[in-house]
């Protein structure tokens, strides 16, 4: 099921974990999702995934791809395919600002999550930078480190 409400009353209803260990996040946007009506109920049940969605900017329109939603138990013969393509919700500016990062920097935009606030879905984008295989070696080593001092601190406290 869908997890609690956090403090601000968003309801998280899907992460992509695997997108912070291959990519350098560089900035986040929040975008609206253009939803069927058996999509937002399956939605709301926690019945989506994250791991091979990515966005792109197509003739001044935002497109969320690959992710997937599955099909409302209780829909009818007209539920969606459930990695349709959907359309994201964003200004122009922000969409013109998107675009020339892609095209100048060579960044990608992927979802981080999609949540609910208010009533109405979300889906929080990041404009990334892949990780080389060292970076990634990086980042575990200081993971791993960070773990360490913890653990000595908690230990030298008792």
């Amino acid at each position: 099921m869908a997890k609690k409400k956090d403090k601000n009353g968003v309801k998280a209803v899907a992460t992509n974990r695997k997108a912070r260990h291959e990519y350098e996040i560089l900035e986040t946007f929040e975008a609206g999702i253009a939803l069927t009506g058996t999509e937002v109920k399956s939605l709301r049940q926690a019945k989506a995934n994250l791991n091979d969605a990515f966005a792109r900017v197509d003739h001044g329109e935002c497109i969320l791809y690959e992710m997937h939603i599955s099909p409302y138990d209780f829909g009818n013969r007209f539920n969606p395919d459930p990695k349709r393509e959907r359309k994201l919700l964003l200004h122009k500016k922000e969409i013109r600002k998107i675009h020339a990062q892609i095209k100048e920097k060579g960044l990608t935009l992927i979802p981080l999550r999609v949540y609910f606030t208010r009533g109405i879905a979300k889906v929080e984008l990041a404009l990334a930078k892949g990780k080389k295989l060292y970076d990634k070696r990086d980042a575990m080593a200081k993971k791993d480190a960070d773990r360490r001092i913890e653990r000595a601190v908690k230990d030298f406290y008792r």
